[in-house]
């Protein structure tokens, strides 16, 4: 894929999503213009995930130059009718753990891409399903403090997840933060567009 035509701007601040790009072989910038992430209570599953892609775009928006792709990721937990996001302290952690042990839910990433020519999205659902966790195990998760900067309060490539997640059905990429080969797909779909203007 030649993305020499546009410059890419990667505005997520997350470790995991930045790992992926690298792995792309994608010559990309990171920056992060700070946003509210709020949705509407009326929001649901994907709808939730794609507003929040366009709320991390919308500061691009006056800034944005010729041939710069912005792109924006958002990825939620969603279990039983409910949005889990990154937990705000331990307890809601291990709440989120609790309600999530023995069950399954999914997994949804919304990818934005921002550009002069407009706005392209996809969204990415995975089902994960999680085998019956003791309380003592989810203490000791916790403790380690790697619950807190992750939607639903568990990463599946961390050792948690490698022990208590029973099977998955989708993308496995997604589930930890990015659907790189839909990732991908668009790039060279936008690459091809952008090499014909």
């Amino acid at each position: 894929m030649n993305t020499g035509a546009f410059e890419i701007i990667l505005a997520s601040g997350s470790p995991r999503r930045k790992a992926f790009f690298e792995e792309m072989g994608i010559p990309f910038s990171q920056q992060v213009l700070p946003v509210e992430e709020v949705f509407p209570e009326s929001l649901s599953g994907q709808a939730i995930v794609e507003h929040l892609v366009k709320l991390k775009a919308e500061p691009f928006k006056s800034q944005l130059k010729e041939k710069q792709l912005i792109i924006t990721a958002d990825t939620i937990v969603w279990h039983q009718n409910q949005c889990l996001g990154k937990p705000q302290n331990k307890k809601e952690a291990k709440q989120m753990l609790q309600a999530l042990s023995g069950d399954t839910h999914q997994v949804m990433t919304a990818v934005g891409f921002l550009h002069k020519g407009g706005w392209d999205s996809l969204c990415c659902c995975s089902e994960v399903v999680f085998s019956n966790i003791k309380t003592a195990d989810i203490d000791a998760y916790i403790a380690t403090g790697s619950p807190l900067d992750k939607a639903g309060a568990y990463g599946i490539q961390d050792s948690f997840g490698i022990r208590f997640v029973n099977s998955i059905r989708g993308s496995y990429t997604n589930i930890i933060g990015l659907p790189v080969a839909q990732v991908f797909e668009k790039l060279e779909e936008l690459t091809k567009k952008w090499a014909t203007f």
